[in-house]
C-alpha cells in the first residue's frame, strides 16, 4: 500500500547543459512508461510555458511547473499534490542541473537540483557524447559530487557515434562510479522542431503522435527501463497550500496557435476553485463568450499570425465590447495583441485590438528573457494595488510606443528595475510577465 506521507516515487531528467537531447529523452520515458500500464505524472521544472504540453501528449496526464524561485512552499506542496494516484512521477529539468538566478527568490534560487531535492528525486543525468569518450565521465563526475547530498541515479549517453566510442565512454564512467542507464546513438532524425522562443508548441506539431511513439521505441531499445524504475525514490510528501484562485467565475481565455501560454498550475486552480473557463479561438474570428466576466488572452505568438489578427473583426469588435464594462488582461503577446499596432519582422504595420496605446516591433528584435517581480501600481484581475506578483519574460519584440499608464513597478530576479512595466487603460490591462505566484501578503 502506498504510504500517503511521500510522494510516488520520482526521477529528474537533467542534463550539463541546453541543447542534450532531454527533451526528447523525456517524452520517450514517459511514454514508454505509460505503454509498460504505468501512471505517470510528468513536471516540469522552471518557467516553460512549452514542454507541459508536450508530456501530457506523451504521458496522457497533465504536467506542472514546479519553480523555487516563484512559488512559496504552500503551492509547491500542492503541485506535487498532483501526482496522487501516479505510479512514477517524472521531472523534465530546464537548463543546466545547476543553473538559477542569484538572488534567492521565494523558496530557492530557480535551479533543477532544488526541484529534485525538494521532491526527493534523484538524478538522471542526460550526458551529450558527441566530440568525447572519457572526458564525458568527468564532466558527469563533477555534477554529482558538486553538491553530494543530491542523490543521482546515474547517467544516460545520448549522442554515442559507435560501439567503440561507447566502450570507451563506458570504461570512465566505471571508473567514476557512476551507472551508465541507457547509450543512445546519434540519430539525427530525433530533434523537435524549434523557432525563435524554443520549440513549436505541440498544438503545431505535423505528426506529434508518431513523433513520440518513435521516441518511446528508440528509448525502449537503448535505455535500462526495470532500471530507470528502480531507480526512482519517493520523498516526503510536502506541506501543501492552495493552488492559485481564479481571477473570476466565468473566465474567457484565448486558445488557438497564437496564445497558448499559460501555467498549468494556474488553470488547475481556477477549475478547482470552480470557475468556468470558456476557450475561444481568435484566429479563426471567435469573439470571446458575451457571457463572461473576463477575459485572458495569454501569450504566444502573435507575431506569426498578425495578418490573421488584424483581419479578425468578429473577435476584435467583442473584445472591444466586453472591455467597455468588464476586464480584460492580456499576457506578453496577449498584451502585443491588445495595443494599437504590431510591426511584424518584414517591417509591415498590422493594427491590434485598439483598447491599449502599446505598439511593438518584431522587426526590431530585442531579447527579453528572465523572472520578473512585479509591485503592482493598480488592479489587474484577481489582485488588488500594492499586490507582488512573480513571473517570466521571455520574448524578442521591442517596444516602440506605450503611452498609457504602468500597471507595476517592474524588477528582474536581483531586484533591477525593468522598463516593461505593463500598462493600464480603462478596464484593460497588460503585461510582458507570464504570472506564476502572488506572493503572500505578510
Amino acid at each position: 500500500m502506498t504510504d500517503p506521507a511521500l510522494l510516488p516515487p520520482g526521477l529528474l531528467v537533467s542534463a550539463p547543459a541546453s541543447g542534450t537531447g532531454k527533451t526528447t529523452v523525456m517524452l520517450g520515458l514517459l511514454r514508454a512508461l505509460a505503454e509498460d500500464g504505468l501512471s505517470v505524472q510528468p513536471f516540469k521544472s522552471g518557467p516553460d510555458y512549452i514542454d507541459p504540453a508536450f508530456h501530457l501528449a506523451a504521458a496522457g496526464r497533465a504536467s506542472f511547473n514546479l519553480d523555487t524561485w516563484a512559488m512559496d512552499g504552500g503551492l509547491l506542496g500542492a503541485i506535487a499534490g498532483q501526482s496522487a494516484g501516479a505510479d512514477i512521477c517524472l521531472g523534465e529539468g530546464s537548463m543546466g542541473l545547476y543553473d538559477g538566478v542569484a538572488t534567492q527568490g521565494q523558496t530557492g534560487f530557480g535551479s533543477s537540483a532544488e526541484t529534485a531535492r525538494r521532491m526527493g528525486w534523484p538524478v538522471v543525468l542526460v550526458v551529450d557524447a558527441g566530440g568525447q569518450a572519457q572526458s564525458a565521465a568527468a564532466t558527469a563526475m563533477g555534477f554529482a559530487a558538486y553538491q553530494p547530498d543530491l542523490p543521482f541515479a546515474g547517467v544516460i549517453l545520448n549522442r554515442v557515434a559507435s560501439p567503440r566510442h561507447e566502450r570507451l565512454i563506458r570504461l570512465g564512467m566505471e571508473r567514476a562510479g557512476l551507472p551508465v542507464l541507457g547509450v543512445l546513438p546519434r540519430r539525427g532524425d530525433l530533434a523537435l522542431p524549434e523557432r525563435h522562443l524554443g520549440l513549436i508548441q505541440a498544438v503545431e506539431h505535423p505528426d506529434l503522435e508518431a513523433a513520440i511513439a518513435g521516441y518511446a521505441a528508440f528509448l525502449r531499445e537503448h535505455v535500462d527501463l526495470p532500471a530507470i524504475r528502480a531507480a526512482a525514490l519517493g520523498g516526503a510528501r510536502p506541506e501543501a497550500g492552495r493552488l492559485p484562485a481564479p481571477p473570476a467565475q466565468r473566465i474567457a481565455i484565448a486558445r488557438d496557435a497564437a496564445f497558448s501560454f499559460t501555467y498549468p498550475h494556474l488553470l488547475e486552480g481556477w477549475r478547482a476553485a470552480g470557475a468556468e473557463i470558456l476557450p475561444f479561438s481568435p484566429l479563426a474570428d471567435e469573439a470571446p463568450d458575451p457571457q463572461a466576466d473576463l477575459v485572458w488572452l495569454p501569450g504566444g505568438y502573435p507575431e506569426l499570425y498578425a495578418g490573421q489578427l488584424a483581419a479578425a473583426a468578429k473577435f476584435r469588435a467583442g473584445l472591444c465590447r466586453h472591455a467597455e464594462t468588464r476586464p480584460v488582461h492580456g499576457e506578453c503577446g496577449g498584451y502585443m495583441a491588445l495595443g494599437a499596432a504590431l510591426i511584424d519582422k518584414e517591417g509591415r504595420r498590422h493594427e491590434m485590438a485598439g483598447l491599449l496605446g502599446l505598439v511593438t516591433s518584431y522587426e526590431k528584435r530585442k531579447f527579453h528573457l528572465g523572472y520578473r517581480r512585479a509591485r503592482l501600481v493598480a488592479e489587474m484581475p484577481g489582485h488588488a494595488p500594492g499586490a507582488a506578483l512573480r513571473g517570466h519574460e521571455f520574448h524578442y519584440s521591442t517596444i516602440l510606443e506605450q503611452p498609457d499608464a504602468p500597471l507595476a513597478e517592474v524588477a528582474d530576479a536581483d531586484g533591477n528595475a525593468v522598463p516593461e512595466t505593463g500598462s493600464r487603460r480603462g478596464h484593460v490591462s497588460g503585461t510582458f510577465f507570464h504570472l506564476i505566484a502572488a506572493e503572500e501578503a505578510a
